[in-house]
C-alpha cells in the first residue's frame, strides 16, 4: 500500500473510541479507510455513534510518528525473512481470524510471509511449568510439527517457549511442511521489540521458519491487558487448543474458553494431583476437554488426514528404537515414578542412605533425567 493508504489504516485503528467492530461497519459502508475520512460527520453518524463520528474527524496525536515508524519498518526487509502488514480484506489475512467477533483491523507480521499455515494446533500453558511440563510441551511441539501441523503459541516463558522450541526442532526433521510455517508466535507487543527479552534468539528462529504476529502498533510496550486479548488470536488460528499445564486461574484457561466459543477442540494433558500447575487441566477434563496422553491423541481428536498420523507413528517407532530397552533405565527413576516426590518419600521407596541417594539424584539432575521443584521436591523428566 502507498503512504496515504497506510496512514488511513493507522488513523482508523488509532482513533479513540472506535474499536474493531465499529471500524468494520465503517469499512463495510464506505469501502476503505481513505473513504471513511472523506465523509462528513452526518454521514459517519449513520454508521457510528455521535462520539465516534466526532472522534473520526480528529487526527490522533501520534499518527504522524506512527506512520513514519511503520513505513520505515515495512521498507526495511531483512535478508532471511520479511516484514508485512496484512489488513482486513487482504488475501493474505488469515481467514481463521474472520470467525472472531472482533478480528484485528490489521496485523503486523514478520517471518516467512510467502508460506502458509496449513493445519495448526495451539499449545498453551503455565509460564512457570514443572520441569516435566516444560519437557512435555517441547515434545508435543516437536511431534505435532513432524506430523505436519503448525504449532501456534504466544512466545511467553514456560510452556509457550518450549512448544515453539519443539516445533522448530520438529520442523527440521519434517518433510511434509516445507511450504508451511513450523510455528506461529502471537505476541502482545509491537513487532519491533521482543518480550520477554530471554526469547530474543527464539523469536529470530521463528522468523526464519515460521511467523510472528501482532495486532499492536510498533513501539507498543508489553502491557498486562494485551496478553489476554491476544489469546483470542491464538485460539482462532488453531483447529484446537492443547493445554499442557495451567493453574485454575490462568490465561491458558481463558484461551481454552475462547477456543470453545469458536467451536474449536480443547485438549488437556493430565498431571500430578500435587502440582497446582495441573489443576486447571484437570478442571478442563472434568468439563469435557479431551484427555491427551500422546500426540496421536491430538491427531485423532482433530480428525486429521491419515497420512499425518502415519508420519507421526513412523517417527515414534524410530524414537523408540533409538531410546533402547526399558531395562537400561536407572533404578532410581523407577522408584520415582512421574509425580513430584520428596527426598524422604523417595528414600523410603528405594532404601538408599541419604548420601548415596543425594549423589544419584545429582547425577540424574545433571543428565537431565530429573528436575528439582520448589519445596524440596524432585520430578522425573520422562517422555510424553
Amino acid at each position: 500500500m502507498d503512504k496515504n493508504e497506510l496512514r488511513a489504516w493507522l488513523r482508523l485503528s488509532m482513533t479513540e473510541g472506535v474499536g474493531n467492530d465499529a471500524a468494520r461497519r465503517l469499512l463495510a459502508c464506505f469501502g476503505s479507510p481513505l473513504a471513511v475520512f472523506e465523509q462528513t460527520e452526518a454521514a459517519l453518524r449513520q454508521v457510528a455513534t455521535a462520539a465516534q463520528a466526532q472522534a473520526l474527524l480528529n487526527v490522533p496525536n501520534e499518527l504522524a510518528v506512527q506512520s513514519v515508524r511503520t513505513h520505515q519498518w515495512l521498507m526495511h526487509q531483512p535478508d532471511t525473512y520479511s516484514h508485512a502488514l496484512w489488513t482486513l480484506g487482504d488475501p493474505l489475512y488469515p481467514s481463521e481470524l474472520l470467525q472472531l467477533t472482533d478480528p484485528p483491523l490489521m496485523i503486523y507480521v514478520a517471518g516467512q510471509t510467502d508460506r502458509t499455515m496449513g493445519n495448526a494446533v495451539a499449545i498453551v500453558g503455565s509460564r512457570n511449568p514443572t520441569p516435566q511440563g516444560a519437557q512435555t510441551a517441547e515434545q508435543f511441539g516437536e511431534a505435532l510439527c513432524i506430523a505436519g501441523l503448525c504449532v501456534v503459541s504466544g512466545l511467553a516463558l514456560g510452556v509457550d517457549g518450549a512448544a515453539h522450541t519443539g516445533a522448530l526442532r520438529g520442523g527440521s526433521r519434517a518433510t511434509a511442511i516445507d511450504q508451511h510455517w513450523h510455528t506461529v508466535a502471537v505476541v502482545g507487543t509491537g513487532l519491533d521489540r521482543v518480550y520477554p527479552r530471554q526469547h530474543q534468539a527464539l523469536a529470530g528462529q521463528i522468523a526464519l521458519h515460521g511467523l510472528l504476529i501482532s495486532e499492536y502498533h510498533l513501539g507498543t510496550a508489553p502491557l498486562p491487558h494485551h496478553f489476554p486479548k491476544r489469546n483470542r488470536i491464538i485460539a482462532a488460528l488453531g483447529l484446537g487448543t492443547l493445554v499442557v499445564e495451567a493453574a485454575l486461574k490462568s490465561g491458558s484457561l481463558i484461551t481454552a474458553k475462547m477456543a470453545l466459543d469458536l467451536n474449536r477442540e480443547v485438549l488437556a494433558i493430565p498431571g500430578s494431583i500435587h502440582a497446582t500447575q495441573s489443576h486447571g487441566c484437570h478442571a478442563l477434563i472434568r468439563q469435557g476437554a479431551k484427555l491427551v496422553e500422546n500426540a496421536q491423541d491430538v491427531l485423532e481428536e482433530l480428525q486429521l488426514a491419515p497420512q499425518q498420523q502415519v508420519n507421526l507413528l513412523a517417527d515414534a517407532l524410530e524414537d523408540e528404537e533409538d531410546a533402547g530397552s526399558p531395562c537400561d533405565e536407572h533404578p532410581l527413576l523407577t522408584h520415582m515414578g512421574f509425580a513430584p516426590v520428596s527426598l524422604d518419600a523417595l528414600q523410603a521407596r528405594c532404601g538408599l542412605d541419604t548420601a548415596t541417594l543425594q549423589a544419584q539424584l545429582l547425577t540424574l539432575e545433571l543428565d537431565g533425567a530429573v528436575g528439582r521443584l520448589p519445596g524440596g521436591l524432585f520430578q522425573r523428566l520422562g517422555t510424553a
